[in-house]
């Protein structure tokens, strides 16, 4: 990390490809040597999330928590092997800073490679799909589960929004705001540990004061604990991090039960 710091004091631009647990590591250069100067080292985070047989020792839950809470950095979230190209692509253009993108162990989802990367815009998502009553702010590879959750809420008769966050850091608070106004719920989920975009946009909820109309905000993460080593498919179910547990919160916040029949309030 200090070396490509050094890189980039020299005018360098400099990829530091690591593993999220081992970037740990080194967060006192990332602080010191990176950030505090502001230098322009580009973040490619493998093994973000769970990581199945590697099992604790290597598990990605803290890079979201650790890098998004540091002034002058950006952290993105690759939520398939598409958006990894553009996020790959904005990083070698961004030089005003240290840029982070992060991507998991394993295969892709098999979408289509662009022919021409993207420059994203930093700070700022996309709209999957639009609705009018529950938003699902997805960041990172869990956007799958929230497209079929979304699927599910449907089928009970409540509209769902689904969008990509893209980037931990900055927050793309316009469109937070947006769908916190317009929605009865909303839903963060990231393949991360508490501390991380849930926290953020709870934070920009408070400050903002968009939670004092009883808008039903709910963050879904990584819980607190080591996980065993599994499947990835079986640790993310285990970490509550599925379609069906994302069903589920949203009925719990709306007060359904399973069938989507409204609880009779006492």
């Amino acid at each position: 990390m200090t070396f490509a710091a050094g890189l980039a004091a020299q005018g360098m631009r400099p990829f530091c490809a690591i593993y999220s647990t081992f970037l740990q590591r080194a967060f006192d250069q990332v602080v010191h040597d990176v950030c505090i100067q502001n230098l322009p080292v580009r973040f490619a985070i493998d093994r973000a999330g769970l990581v199945g047989a590697d099992g604790q020792t290597h598990a990605g839950s803290f890079d979201i928590t650790y890098l998004a809470t540091l002034p002058n950095m950006v952290v993105m979230a690759a939520a398939d092997e598409a958006e990894l190209v553009h996020m790959t692509h904005t990083a070698t253009q961004h030089d005003s800073g240290p840029i982070a993108f992060r991507y998991p162990r394993g295969n892709g989802t098999g979408v289509d490679l662009p022919t021409e990367p993207q420059l994203l815009e930093i700070g700022k998502g996309r709209m999957v799909r639009e609705g009018s009553k529950v938003a699902l702010l997805s960041l990172g590879t869990r956007l799958a589960e929230a497209l079929k959750a979304a699927d599910a809420l449907d089928a009970k008769g409540l509209s769902t929004t689904v969008a990509d966050l893209r980037f931990a850091k900055p927050l793309d608070t316009e469109l937070i705001r947006k769908l916190m106004l317009s929605h009865e719920v909303v839903v963060t989920i990231e393949e991360g540990s508490i501390g991380g975009l849930g926290a953020h946009v709870l934070t920009m909820a408070s400050d903002e004061g968009l939670t004092d109309g009883g808008l039903k905000i709910r963050t879904m993460r990584l819980p607190d604990v080591f996980q065993e080593h599994d499947s990835p498919d079986k640790q993310y179910d285990e970490a509550g991090l599925n379609a069906p547990q994302i069903v589920d919160t949203v009925l719990k916040a709306l007060r359904h039960n399973s069938s989507g029949v409204a609880e009779a309030r006492a």
